[in-house]
């Protein structure tokens, strides 16, 4: 039986705590999960998992062998990536996630043009709104719009995120231009439902302005916040990768311009430098070339 899809599908029982789970992860059947299992078992000569009819647990000698285990399949990944390199076509299979908004506008072409380099790579793109666990949900790489990075990941800051405060213009004919950020408090403002105290950070004039704002309307999807100020419905803190064409059209109009809202980074974030298989490396590449340098290709005049 083959040693690397045995090793690799006791990390799955580890990580998800469950042989049916794991199954289903990797599209097998419990009984060939456990076959494995067993397998490996035997060729270490020692029980690494302690089973019940409700659960199953790291036995002592399971849990020393889990990041050992680790290692060879990432050595078993670093060799594939050292033949790979070697063949014509790289090839391999990569699970990526973003948000919504930054596959729509961005990611979705420039996948699309690094397959055309690399037809070979297959790209599983999971849109979320949301962190995601790495490990759990078997992601290889997430592109991530912050300034906070988890603890345990690599990140390769790929561009900084601009964004705008914008309204359509029937919204400010109705209601007024605001020309201080103070004037926001007289506003309706679409936010993000974040869960916290709603607050706009601008930069103006070399300080940072933290201006509360209040409204109607909150979204966790940055797309549902671009339509609803697209309908008229208040102003909003949109990125620019998202909002540039609006922007250029005049269906959006930028509100106090004068004041930046804070950047952001957008980051590739993955597990590892160490034993990256070349799929991954040849996408961060691409990505870091392709959005990298002082300006972010959607970040022209606007």
């Amino acid at each position: 039986m083959d040693r690397l899809s045995a090793i690799r599908t006791f990390i799955e029982i580890a990580d998800r705590g469950s042989l049916t789970k794991a199954a289903e992860s990797l599209d097998l059947s419990r009984a060939m999960v456990s076959r494995h299992l067993d397998s490996l078992e035997h060729w270490l000569g020692t029980r690494l998992l302690h089973r019940t009819t409700r659960r199953v647990s790291l036995s002592e000698a399971g849990a020393e062998a889990l990041p050992r285990l680790r290692q060879m399949l990432d050595l078993a990944a670093d060799l594939q990536a050292v033949s790979g390199a070697r063949r014509a076509e790289p090839v391999g299979k990569l699970r990526v996630t973003t948000s919504l908004s930054f596959a729509l506008p961005v990611l979705t072409q420039a996948l699309v043009d690094f397959q055309s380099r690399h037809p070979r790579i297959e790209v599983d793109l999971l849109t979320l709104d949301r962190a995601v666990d790495l490990v759990s949900e078997r992601i290889d790489l997430a592109v991530r719009i912050t300034n906070r990075l988890d603890n345990g990941v690599v990140a390769r800051r790929l561009a900084t995120c601009r964004s705008a405060l914008c309204a359509a213009p029937g919204y400010l004919v109705t209601r007024g231009t605001p020309t201080t950020p103070a004037e926001l408090l007289g506003h309706n403002c679409i936010t993000h439902a974040f869960g916290t105290r709603a607050e706009y950070r601008l930069g103006h004039a070399g300080r940072v302005i933290t201006q509360a704002v209040r409204g109607s309307l909150s979204s966790n999807e940055t797309a549902v916040v671009k339509q609803a100020a697209i309908a008229g419905a208040g102003i909003a803190m949109l990125p620019t990768y998202f909002v540039g064409e609006e922007l250029q059209s005049g269906t959006l109009v930028r509100v106090l311009p004068a004041y930046e809202p804070e950047t952001l980074g957008i980051h590739a974030v993955f597990l590892s430098r160490q034993h990256q298989p070349l799929p991954l490396k040849l996408l961060v590449d691409f990505l870091a070339e392709r959005f990298g340098g002082n300006v972010a290709p959607w970040d022209g005049p606007l």
